[in-house]
This record gives structure tokens, sequence and C-alpha cells, in this order.
């Protein structure tokens, strides 16, 4: 180890991870010392690695990071990532102050008193990752020319601060937003995002009157634990991936940008079936559609396979689930055009019962280059002869299915409403499967 380069050893010493390894690292030799103060780029200080730093006083604390951080003369991306603890504000400047000419990379979980806006203290520099957890934004005027990733989490900021924010990100590709705080002065909030580089937006657990996206290079929207009740994404058809799980939109708009997606991925999604419909009907390119426990508004509740097939030609995987519960989709069992590209089937219910076992039966009809089949679903809480017999006559259909299709894979799994969860695997070209019971 002598012989390796100094900026070696330092690139090894960046690898480490936690802040306590380096430096115990670094006291090998005089070598590693310098390594250590020269060479070292990444650091990091997080209370769920070593849990010493909770038990410590916070001015202990607060001297250690200080020093540790202090001994480096090149960090490139430093992790402070402190649950529980609040530091005083002019030390948590300080850090900061003496790596930011330098840093690239920043992800930070601290709380201040008061309350630092690390904006100001970072704006106008070579950023080009920022991840911010856990504080509050006020009062954007800064810059961040090189800042390409953006992540704010239960972070307090005003709609405009936000915007104004994303405004100045001039070369932002991915903006992560979970669980914002934004203050509002009504009821009806609206928060408008404008941004020419923006590839990549992942919005978590805010709820909304109104969201405004203008995006021309954007290819994946991906929302999650969301209620929006209008949603208008204005692009140039660079679209790829839309993504959706446990949302509720009453106006949803992007059809005119919806062109070229290539994957749509919706689970517990409610909205209007004709607005649905008319924002993915243009998607020619399509190849991965997941339609899991929609909820759809308006009388007509009816999903036409004969409909996915003529407008969706390039699908190769096509995932399904299918209720008789009022207000949740259901899908024709007409048959008439092929699904001649699917090679994987992913289909669901929450009641295994004859009609279930009928339509799981008729969809490989569709798919005449089908090559394997998932099908999962929930078995309700009923008496165990019941369980038994239900699950028999299930596993009973499913066995002649794969007489029937010899070179179909076929794998299942159910959860039951008491917990439990059933799975089996079907081996390709046998009739028989295994169950485990967990």
């Amino acid at each position: 180890m002598e012989h390796f380069p100094v900026e070696v050893i330092g690139n090894i010493l960046s690898r480490l991870g936690d802040a306590r390894d380096v430096v115990i690292a670094s006291a090998t030799c005089s070598k590693w010392r310098e390594a250590y103060c020269k060479h070292l780029h990444t650091l990091s200080f997080n209370s769920n690695d070593w849990p010493v730093y909770r038990d410590l006083p916070t001015s202990d604390l607060e001297i250690l990071i200080t020093k540790t951080i202090f001994r480096t003369t090149g960090l490139e991306v430093l992790y402070i990532l402190m649950d529980a603890i609040e530091f005083s504000a002019s030390t948590f400047i300080s850090w900061f102050m003496y790596t930011r000419e330098k840093l690239r990379r920043l992800f930070y979980n601290v709380r201040t008193t008061p309350s630092v806006n690390i904006v100001e203290i970072f704006g106008r520099l070579k950023l080009k990752t920022l991840v911010i957890a856990q504080n509050s934004i006020s009062g954007v005027f800064e810059r961040f020319p090189c800042l390409k990733c953006l992540s704010l989490s239960f972070v307090s900021i005003s709609a405009l601060d936000l915007s104004l924010l994303i405004i100045g990100c001039r070369k932002i590709e991915a903006l992560e937003l979970v669980d914002l705080e934004i203050a509002i002065s009504d009821a009806q909030v609206t928060v408008e995002l404008t941004s020419p580089t923006l590839m990549s937006l992942y919005v978590e657990a805010i709820n909304l009157y109104k969201f405004m996206l203008e995006a021309d290079r954007i290819e994946c929207l991906h929302f999650k634990d969301c209620a929006l009740e209008d949603f208008e994404f204005f692009g140039r058809g660079t679209l790829k991936q839309l993504k959706t799980d446990d949302v509720s939109v009453l106006h949803l708009h992007i059809a005119e940008s919806a062109e070229n997606l290539e994957t749509v991925d919706i689970r517990n999604f409610t909205i209007m079936w004709p607005m649905f419909y008319k924002m993915i009907s243009r998607s020619s390119k399509l190849r991965r559609l997941r339609l899991w426990d929609m909820v759809l508004y308006g009388e007509d509740k009816i999903v036409d396979l004969e409909t996915i097939a003529v407008f969706f030609p390039t699908l190769t995987h096509l995932s399904l689930c299918h209720d008789l519960k009022d207000g949740v989709v259901h899908y024709s069992l007409q048959e008439s055009s092929q699904l001649v590209n699917v090679t994987m089937l992913e289909l669901g219910w929450t009641v295994i019962n004859g009609f279930f076992s009928r339509w799981v039966e008729g969809m490989p009809r569709r798919c005449p280059n089908l090559k394997k089949l998932v099908i999962r679903g929930v078995i309700p809480e009923v008496k165990i002869h019941e369980d038994c017999q239900m699950l028999a006559n299930f596993t009973s259909s499913i066995v002649e299915l794969m007489r029937k299709y010899i070179h179909l894979e076929v794998q299942f799994g159910w959860k039951s409403s008491f917990g439990s969860i059933l799975s089996c695997t079907g081996s390709i070209g046998t009739c028989m499967g295994t169950f485990y019971i967990m």
C-alpha cells in the first residue's frame, strides 16, 4: 500500500462512506493522512450509520464535524444527514462557506436555530446535485448555473419561490418533490413550473388545486400518493414514461404531448375514463401498459380490449386488474383483434371466482406470442373449507391452462385479506405447481 499514489489512496478513502471510518483509516500512516487532507473528495455524516452521533452533546458533535471537514481541502461530495439533531446556524454556515467553492454534490437533512436558507449560500456556484430535507426555503433570488439534480423533501416553500427556484436552475434535468409544505394564501393552491431542460419529474404526497408544468424535454413523469384537481402539462412530445400510484386527478391535460409515450404504469388511479382514454389514444408507440386498480368516474366503466389492440399495436407488456366492484374498471371479453406483440401478460382481481378463471383462460388467445403469464389477487376472509375449495377450483383451471399452453411460463400469487400470502410458479412444459404460504 505504501507504493500507491496518494491520489489513489484519496479515492479509496472517499469510498469508505462514513466519516468515522475515513478518519480511522487515515491514521494508518502519514501518507494516508496526506491523502485525507488533500485528495479526499467524499465525506458522509449520517446518524443512521453511526448511532453515537445521537448520543453526543450537540456542541461536541458540532466540534467533531467541524474539525473533520476543516482538515480537508478538496471536498466535492458532502452528506450531512442528522435526524432529530438541531445545530446552531453559525456552525452550520461555517461548514458550507468552507466547502462551497469546490462542492459539486450536497445531501443534507439538518435542523438549525435559526433556520438557514441554503439557496443563498450556494447560489451562482458550481453545485450539480442538491438534496434538501426538513428545511425551509424563502426569498429565492439566486441562480444555479450548473445544478442538474434537485430533490426537496419535507421542505417549506411558497409556490412562487418554488417556481423561481426551478427557473433559476438553468440546466436542471431531474426534480423530486416529496411532501412539500407549500405556503398558501387561500385554499386553491396553484404551482407553475417551467424548465426547458427538465427530463424527469417525481412528485409524492402533494395535494394541490392546480399543477402546471411546461417542459420541452421531459421524458418521465411519476406521481405517487397525490390529489390534484387539475394537472396541465405542456411539452414537445418527448414524454416516454407516465407512472402514477395512488393518485386522484379530476382534470388531466397532457394529450397533446403523449404521442411518444412508451410506458404507462397506472396504479390506484382515480380519473374520468374519457379523459384518460383521450390522453393515451395517440400513443401508438406504447410498449408497456399497466391499468391496475383504476377507479373511473362517469357511466362508462368498460375498457374494450379491441381498443387496446388497435391503438397500441407495439405493446409487449400488458397488465390489467379486473374487479366487479362499483366504480372499478372492467374489461370486455369480446374476441376480435389480437395483441400480436404481447409477450408478458399480468392479470389481477380482488376475488377468485368462475368469471375470473374464464377471463384468465380467454386472455392468452388474444396474445398468440405470449411467453409469460402472471396472475395476482386477494383471497377474502371466509371459512377454511370455502377457502380451500375456491383455491382448488382456481388451481385446476390454471393446471388446464398450463396443459393447453405448455410453452407458457405461469406465475401466480394471492394475498389474503387477513395478511397471509400464497404464491405459485409453474414450470415450463409441466402441469403442476408448488404453493408456498408465508
